[in-house]
């Protein structure tokens, strides 16, 4: 299937840890998509996005705009913005922290320049929009941070508002997205108002992180550990993963089904955090959620939908939304801006 001819030709990449996606459309129209290992540099991201245009028969100098789902930045509002200077700088420097994702914004500019083309990022991770109550903690030295799924949160919080009959202007909405990390979000008209820091050990344990600990306990664990040990126990080596010795979804659900005591624990612990989480968020939707949208790889596990849904079926009515939705997501942004639609924003 092609779009007009005359319609943009935007690429979007998607840096991840251990996979990079790719995506390239003509207007709204995907001519198609393609996972690629993450290599771990700039260059080796814009070779990949270089790939899949010309596999699609493409030339990138004919590209209208680049698009990244942006790094670890500071805190901005949810929306596109253009890729300038100051963000490509604060990706290659790591100024807010690594990830893998930090390598999109420079890829997708360097991509659009050989194109005279314009590159934009939206929802970034550190997508910001939380109400002030729910940055304090108990230290005044410690507040929550908003850093989690926003792109796909967003994505998935249209396609759930939609299926309501409604928008997202006018919902109550609470998206889960489940992967190796889990965020939990309240959508509040549109807006982000409160969700867990899915990369630092709050909210849910995960497939491969710790989720929130007892503080205490923690740091009698800790102690005399080294740091980085520390930090990969709730960062990569947590979860389901410490438990069970697996974060293959699958294979967890496979030991499940097959009736294993120890595994089937775990899962039903791992249910009841998530589905204690969403109906926590009750309270920052003002009392009224109208609808629940699980996300991510784990939206694929049956089991674990369906025992989200008998859990949370007195809440609000429950939608899957297998895998995610990132790659049209930054196409259908990058559109908006070329077509007047919305403006981006300066970073």
């Amino acid at each position: 299937m092609t779009g007009p001819s005359d319609a943009p030709l935007i690429l979007a990449v998607n840096p991840g840890s251990t996979t990079s996606q790719y995506g390239l459309f003509r207007g709204a129209v995907c001519l198609g998509e393609s996972d690629r290992p993450t290599e771990g540099s700039v260059e080796a991201v814009v070779a990949g996005g270089r790939r899949v245009v010309a596999d699609l028969g493409h030339r990138t100098a004919d590209l209208a705009a680049g698009m990244a789902r942006g790094g670890l930045l500071r805190a901005v509002a949810g929306g596109v913005y253009e890729i300038n200077d100051a963000l490509v700088r604060d990706c290659l420097e790591h100024r807010y922290g690594r990830h893998a994702a930090n390598l999109g914004p420079p890829a997708a500019r360097m991509l659009a320049e050989q194109a005279c083309a314009r590159a934009f990022i939206a929802d970034p991770p550190t997508t910001d929009e939380l109400c002030d109550e729910a940055r304090l903690t108990g230290l005044p030295e410690i507040g929550r941070r908003s850093i989690f799924h926003a792109l796909n949160h967003k994505a998935v919080a249209a396609a759930l508002a939609a299926d309501l009959g409604t928008t997202c202007a006018a919902a109550h909405l609470v998206v889960v997205h489940m992967g190796g990390g889990l965020s939990v979000g309240a959508h509040l008209r549109g807006r982000v108002v409160d969700v867990n820091d899915a990369l630092e050990g709050d909210g849910p344990f995960a497939l491969n992180r710790s989720g929130g600990l007892p503080a205490l306990a923690f740091v009698r664990w800790a102690q005399g550990k080294p740091a980085d040990e520390v930090t990969r126990a709730v960062c990569k080596t947590g979860g389901l993963l410490a438990h069970l010795g697996t974060q293959d979804g699958r294979e967890i659900e496979r030991r499940v089904q097959g009736g294993d005591a120890r595994a089937t624990a775990v899962f039903e612990a791992f249910a009841y955090n998530i589905a204690k989480a969403v109906a926590a968020l009750a309270v920052p939707l003002e009392g009224r959620v109208d609808g629940i949208g699980l996300t991510g790889g784990l939206a694929r596990w049956q089991g674990l939908v369906d025992r989200l849904r008998e859990r949370l079926a007195w809440l609000a009515p429950v939608h899957a939304y297998p895998g995610t939705r990132e790659i049209p997501a930054l196409a259908a942004a990058a559109l908006s801006v070329l077509t007047g639609e919305r403006r981006a924003r300066a970073y």
